[in-house]
């Protein structure tokens, strides 16, 4: 993988001239530094890194700060025990792979690229096959052809998988027939099976977490490098569930016209087996919420020193334990990798620019990536605050829409759900605020799955309340089918295309 450098230069220089509209004139980008700057050793005491705020930061630092959404474990000693054991596993991800996803996050922050962001909104023990990891990798390609050839910018494909396990909720316990136990909070730390056994956190499925998104990303990385993913196999990343629909007839014509596209590249000189053509990148994330798992998973990089959370390429915060003097504030202004920040319509907007000021000091294009869930009338109130506060203290940050979360409902079964009409509208409503705003829409961030799920209802292969309960399998919050999503990913396109004409912009 290419180290930042001289395109992280450029790219950041670029942001400087071609930034809409007027940014404040207290912007300073520092060019090629990190939001952390390189370890001081020490011999077996804390590590300090200097992060530009007026304290340093140690691996540990955390522990000092109010921690919410953690568990707490029955026997502490065997807790450790595992922690010590993560500590001396191999990395699931590499310092240099998330540098250069920070370049391609700092090109999406330009309107250079777009982000596409997905997967279970928990991943399963019981549900973990290969034919699973690549049925979801399967429909993101798709939706990053349907993306690629219509927006004509590059698509940055980010899986929510290998990694994906810990669940915040917003109640620690759960009642049943009048039994109380504590709520599950992801396969990595109890099982969703209503018990005192099940429930309690078991330490060992830490280990079991760690093993299993080697395994996905073993396969992950097979897929994006060993000719699964090659452009001329377009017409043939199909589910067969998608056949005989409207989203599969689409895609087939989109298909066709890529491949008299790379004919035409192809005789021009272009070989088919060029790495542009046969491979793709692809990256991982996950929500950052068990710190003590993350933490054993943080290395130092020996290129550069600084530390990097080697759990995912891509990490965010959530809702819940984004607090300003919090602990995943505190271990995420540490380490180097690319962050997210989910924001709904309670941020508020001087503590979004504290958030990314203490996050990323350095004010570095690509280093922080602020995902709005909303619902879509919230998102056309709320979301331009949030822009103007941004842009008048001269940050730099990549706007991504996540229109899922702010569109849970109850069915009339009792069953979660989301309308794919609302989702829709919250996109609109995004990229419309945007166009009001003159700011650039990044990126979308999906609950989606390859398999042939009923948990979102409508799209054009319409689901309905009553169709819910034949393949409702997240137990979690619902997902949109392999159909649902290339329709949304359709109607993110034509938008796309359409700003592009109205820009004139053209990419080469």
């Amino acid at each position: 993988m290419a180290l930042a450098g001289a395109s992280s230069l450029t790219t950041q220089k670029s942001l400087l001239l071609h930034s809409p509209r007027n940014l404040s004139p207290k912007i300073h980008i520092v060019y090629a530094v990190h939001a952390a700057e390189p370890a001081k050793k020490s011999n077996g005491a804390a590590i300090e890194i200097k992060t530009g705020s007026s304290s340093n930061w140690t691996l540990d630092g955390w522990k000092s700060k109010k921690a919410l959404q953690i568990p707490t474990y029955p026997n502490q000693e065997d807790l450790d025990s595992v922690l010590k054991t993560l500590e001396s596993f191999p990395p699931l991800v590499f310092a240099g792979e998330a540098r250069k996803l920070e370049e391609s996050l700092a090109k999406a922050a330009l309107g250079e690229a777009f982000l596409l962001q997905g997967g279970d909104c928990a991943e399963s023990f019981k549900e973990f096959n290969a034919n699973n990891i690549r049925d979801t990798f399967r429909v993101l390609l798709q939706m990053g052809v349907v993306l690629t050839y219509g927006a004509q910018i590059p698509v940055i494909k980010v899986g929510r998988m290998a990694g994906q396990f810990a669940k915040p909720r917003s109640d620690p316990f759960e009642v049943k027939d009048g039994v109380k136990l504590a709520s599950y909070q992801g396969d990595n730390i109890n099982s969703d099976v209503f018990d005192k056994k099940s429930r309690a956190p078991d330490p060992q499925r830490l280990i079991r977490a760690y093993t299993q998104s080697a395994a996905t990303l073993n396969l992950l990385r097979a897929f994006a490098t060993g000719g699964y993913a090659a452009m001329q196999r377009v017409k043939q990343w199909n589910l067969d569930f998608t056949e005989n629909s409207e989203q599969g007839d689409r895609y087939k014509e989109t298909a066709q016209r890529i491949d008299e596209s790379l004919g035409f590249m192809v005789a021009s000189g272009l070989p088919m087996d060029h790495p542009i053509m046969t491979t793709t990148d692809f990256w991982t994330s996950h929500e950052c919420l068990h710190l003590p798992y993350e933490q054993a998973l943080t290395r130092e990089d020996s290129t550069t020193g600084l530390y990097y959370d080697c759990s995912a390429h891509f990490l965010w915060v959530g809702e819940r334990t984004r607090q300003l003097d919090g602990a995943h504030i505190e271990f995420l202004r540490g380490v180097a990798n690319p962050l997210g920040i989910k924001v709904s319509d309670k941020m508020d907007p001087k503590e979004l620019v504290k958030l990314c000021e203490i996050l990323n000091p350095h004010n570095k294009a690509g280093r922080v990536t602020i995902i709005a869930r909303m619902g879509a009338e919230n998102m056309r109130v709320k979301l331009p605050h949030l822009i103007r506060a941004v842009r008048q203290a001269g940050l730099v940050v990549t706007w991504v829409s996540d229109p899922m979360h702010g569109n849970t409902i109850k069915a009339p079964c009792g069953l979660k759900t989301r309308s794919f009409d609302a989702i829709r509208a919250e996109l609109r409503a995004f990229f419309d605020v945007h166009e009001q705003e003159g700011s650039r829409p990044g990126g979308v961030h999906l609950e989606m799955t390859g398999q042939n799920v009923t948990e979102c209802i409508g799209g054009s292969r319409v689901v309905t309340y009553d169709d819910l309960s034949s393949r409702y399998h997240t137990h979690c919050d619902p997902r949109l089918n392999a159909s649902q999503s290339l329709e949304l990913a359709f109607a993110i396109s034509e938008r796309l295309r359409k700003r592009r004409m109205s820009s004139g912009q053209t990419f080469v």
